[in-house]
C-alpha cells in the first residue's frame, strides 16, 4: 500500500466528502440528515445508539435497527489566481459522487441498561485537480474512514440516563502530487485505531430533554509504502493525524406535536499542528527535504450552530428540516488544494413513512453551501512557485439519504 503524505492533512473519519468542517461527517442517519445533524437531544431510534447512546435507556422496550445509504456528490470548485489566466494557474477539480452506507441497531431492554452498535463513515475526502497548477499539489487527495461503535445506556432514574462507547476506526487513503518536473509523489496507506464516547441525557421535564456528548480525539497512526520522485525513493512512510475531539450540548423541546431542537457543537480541531511523515530513512539531508520536512497545520478549534424542526404530522407521517451554521478550521495561511474548506451553511428537509407498526421508510436531503475563500500566501507576487495567491469559490455539497427502519 502506498500512503500518506497530505492525505492526512485530509483526512479523518467517515467516507469520502466534505460536508462539516475540516474532513468530518456528521450525517449518518436519516434523521441527521434531515435535520442538519440537529439531532441529540432528540434522538430517540436505533440511530441513538451513535448518536447519544444515553438516550437508548428512554425508548420502548423492543429492540430497533436502521440500515441507510446516503447519496453524495460534491460539485466541481473553481479556482481563480490572481495572476493573469494566460499564466495557467486557473482550474477546476472533478466532481465527486460516493455512497455512503450505515447502520444502527438498538437492544431490547435488560433491566436498566441497553446495548447498541452503529456502522459508519464519520469523515474522509476525495479532492481531484487535473490542471497543471492544482496536480503539483493535489492530483488526488482520497480518504475513506468506517467505524465500528458498540455502545452502552444505563438509567441512573427515571428522568436521568448515561452512555457509553469504544469507536473502533478503520482508515484507508490515497495521496498522488505531480508538478510535472520530477517532483511527484506516490502514497497509500490504512490503519485501524480507537477511542471512546459519551453521553448524558436529563429529563429536565415532560416536554423538555438536555442532552451532552462527548467524542474522543483518536490519532489515525496511517501506515503505508511511497514512491517519491518517480522512484527515487521507494519504501515504507507513516504518518498520524488526530480525529479531533467534539462535545456537543443539545436541548429538545417539544410541544404538542412538534419537536424543536438546537445544538451546539464544538470540534477540537487545534490538535492538528502539523503533518509530519516518518520514512525508512532520513531524508532531511539529501534532495528529498521536501518531502520529509513537517508541513505546519496548525488548525483551530471550530464551533456550530444546528437547529432542527420535527413534526408528526399524521399517525404515519414524520416531516423533518434543518439549519446549520458551519465554521471551518483552517487558518488563512494554511488553505490548499487538498482541502479548500470555508465555512457553510447548511440546508435540509426529509420525511419518515411508517408501513405498519413495525417498519419505516425515509427519504431526506441536505445541501451544503460552502462561502467563496480569498488566499494570499505567494511570498513573490509574480512567482506562482512561491505560493497560492487566488479564490476558491463554487464549492458544495449535496447529500440524499434514503432510509428502512425496523421494530421488534
Amino acid at each position: 500500500m502506498k500512503k500518506i503524505s497530505r492525505v492526512a492533512a485530509l483526512v479523518l473519519l467517515s467516507v469520502a466528502t466534505l460536508d462539516a468542517s475540516g474532513y468530518r461527517i456528521p450525517e449518518q442517519s436519516l434523521n441527521s440528515t434531515a435535520l442538519s445533524a440537529a439531532y441529540v437531544a432528540g434522538a430517540n431510534g436505533a440511530d441513538a445508539s451513535y448518536y447519544n447512546p444515553a438516550n437508548m435507556a428512554f425508548m420502548g422496550d423492543g429492540a430497533s435497527l436502521e440500515t441507510a445509504l446516503t447519496y453524495i456528490r460534491l460539485t466541481s470548485i473553481s479556482y481563480t489566481d490572481t495572476l493573469p489566466a494566460a499564466v495557467g494557474l486557473n482550474g477546476d477539480s472533478k466532481v465527486e459522487n460516493f455512497i455512503m452506507p450505515t447502520f444502527h441497531y438498538v437492544s431490547p431492554k435488560q433491566g436498566n441498561l441497553r446495548y447498541g452498535l452503529s456502522v459508519v463513515a464519520p469523515g474522509g475526502l476525495s479532492k481531484r485537480w487535473d490542471e497543471a497548477y492544482g496536480k503539483a499539489y493535489a492530483q488526488e487527495f482520497s480518504l475513506k474512514i468506517i467505524e465500528l461503535n458498540p455502545t452502552i445506556s444505563y438509567m441512573l432514574h427515571d428522568k436521568f440516563a448515561i452512555g457509553f462507547g469504544l469507536r473502533g476506526v478503520y482508515t484507508d487513503g490515497v495521496v498522488k502530487s505531480d508538478n510535472g518536473a520530477g517532483a511527484s509523489r506516490d502514497l497509500s496507506g490504512d490503519s485501524i485505531d480507537f477511542g471512546y464516547n459519551m453521553a448524558l441525557s436529563y429529563k429536565a421535564m415532560e416536554n423538555v430533554t438536555l442532552s451532552t456528548t462527548y467524542r474522543s480525539k483518536i490519532d489515525l497512526t496511517v501506515d503505508g509504502e511511497a514512491t517519491l520522485a518517480g522512484g527515487a525513493y521507494r519504501g515504507g512512510a507513516k504518518v498520524e493525524v488526530p480525529l479531533p475531539a467534539a462535545l456537543t450540548l443539545a436541548a429538545a423541546y417539544t410541544i404538542d406535536k412538534t419537536t424543536v431542537e438546537f445544538v451546539f457543537e464544538r470540534t477540537y480541531w487545534s490538535s492538528y499542528k502539523e503533518l509530519d511523515f516518518n520514512y525508512d530513512v532520513d531524508l532531511r539531508a539529501t534532495a528529498l527535504a521536501p518531502f520529509d520536512n513537517p508541513i505546519i497545520k496548525n488548525w483551530k478549534d471550530v464551533n456550530a450552530y444546528r437547529i432542527g424542526v420535527t413534526h408528526q404530522y399524521s399517525d404515519t407521517l414524520k416531516l423533518m428540516a434543518g439549519f446549520a451554521i458551519d465554521k471551518n478550521p483552517i487558518p488563512d495561511g494554511y488553505v490548499g488544494f487538498e482541502l479548500p474548506d470555508s465555512d457553510a451553511k447548511l440546508y435540509s428537509l426529509g420525511f419518515e413513512y411508517k408501513l405498519d407498526k413495525q417498519m419505516s421508510l425515509g427519504l431526506a436531503y441536505l445541501y451544503d453551501d460552502k462561502e467563496s475563500r480569498s488566499v494570499t500566501q505567494r511570498i513573490d507576487s509574480a512567482d506562482p512557485k512561491t505560493g497560492l495567491s487566488g479564490t476558491f469559490e463554487d464549492a458544495s455539497a449535496h447529500l440524499v439519504t434514503a432510509s428502512f427502519k425496523y421494530k421488534f
